[in-house]
């Protein structure tokens, strides 16, 4: 299969030391970008560090203080930051994908059909640049092995460009789901996401989504080929509106039983109950009063969800 080339980032042995000595995270990319959403200045005591602007956000999770962790921020021109990863380069594997949904980027002007008009013919699957090559899960790892190259954030969700698009394909926004969770169950939860993705319903969605690595009983198999299969897959989503903000989650194990018929009403759990469970800090960057109230209740009537 001929693969798009990309430039990599290329770190020197001294330089690397410098990434995990003198700094717990590191963002890629520019300091520049388009969203319209500005980092969240508080004072609350759990909110991420502000070693970078985009920490602040408040799709972002509180980033981990240990571990040779990577945070990645994907960008482009045109559309500013598209989505961002919490890397575990010990094990190869994202801790989390977080974004924005808004007006802005809720526009089409790319098909993933047009994928198969390219030189490389509808596969635009490829190893992340912006993580080093040491750290990197190549393309050969994912083949073959019985799971699908699972979404976190999701193709369908970045459609307004082809680059923006293009992003979504690196292996780091993948995580070994199988074929009836990833094509069923999954899918309908990230369709929900964009049915509320609408001007009616939202200013901005901000997301954060992944699977479970960090827990050993949360993980259901590493693959012959290194890959951490997550037990458990999680979606936790804050809406702002004209009204204020509000808070659910989904929680949901992996499995390959076909669920599409489910109420997706029976998966929902507080950003409480989500935190408990994973070990993560969702939405730190809230002013402490909002995070408490949003963070400890679920009304999934409010959501359209019975």
């Amino acid at each position: 299969m001929k693969m798009k080339v990309l430039k990599h980032l290329h770190l020197s042995p001294t330089l690397m030391l410098m990434f995990f000595t003198a700094c717990t995270f590191v963002s890629c990319g520019d300091d520049n970008d388009n969203n319209d959403e500005k980092p969240v200045i508080t004072n609350n005591e759990n909110q991420n560090p502000n070693t970078r602007p985009e920490l602040r956000l408040l799709e972002f999770p509180h980033v981990s203080g240990s571990g040779n962790n990577l945070i990645v921020v994907h960008k482009t021109e045109d559309y500013g930051i598209n989505y961002s990863i919490e890397w575990d380069c010990d094990k190869k594997a994202q801790r989390w994908t977080c974004y924005q949904m808004h007006a802005g980027n809720n526009v089409i002007n790319w098909s993933r059909n047009q994928w198969y008009n390219t030189s490389w013919q509808g596969d635009p699957f490829q190893e992340d640049p912006d993580i080093p090559s040491n750290y990197n899960v190549q393309l050969w790892q994912h083949e073959s092995d019985g799971f699908d190259r699972g979404h976190i954030c999701a193709s369908q969700d970045r459609m307004c460009s082809r680059d923006v698009n293009e992003q979504t394909f690196y292996l780091s926004n993948m995580h070994p789901q199988y074929n009836t969770f990833n094509a069923g169950i999954w899918s309908k939860m990230e369709q929900q996401l964009r049915y509320w993705n609408k001007d009616r319903f939202r200013d901005t969605l901000y997301i954060c989504k992944g699977g479970t690595i960090d827990k050993k009983d949360q993980v259901l198999m590493t693959t012959t080929k290194g890959l951490i299969v997550p037990k458990y897959f999680f979606m936790a989503v804050l809406c702002k509106n004209s009204q204020g903000y509000k808070a659910m989650a989904f929680l949901i194990e992996h499995n390959n039983e076909n669920r599409t018929n489910d109420a997706l009403s029976k998966y929902v759990v507080s950003i409480d109950r989500l935190e408990e469970f994973t070990g993560l800090d969702f939405f730190c960057n809230l002013p402490d009063d909002i995070e408490k109230k949003v963070e400890s209740q679920v009304h999934p009537n409010a959501w359209g969800l019975n």
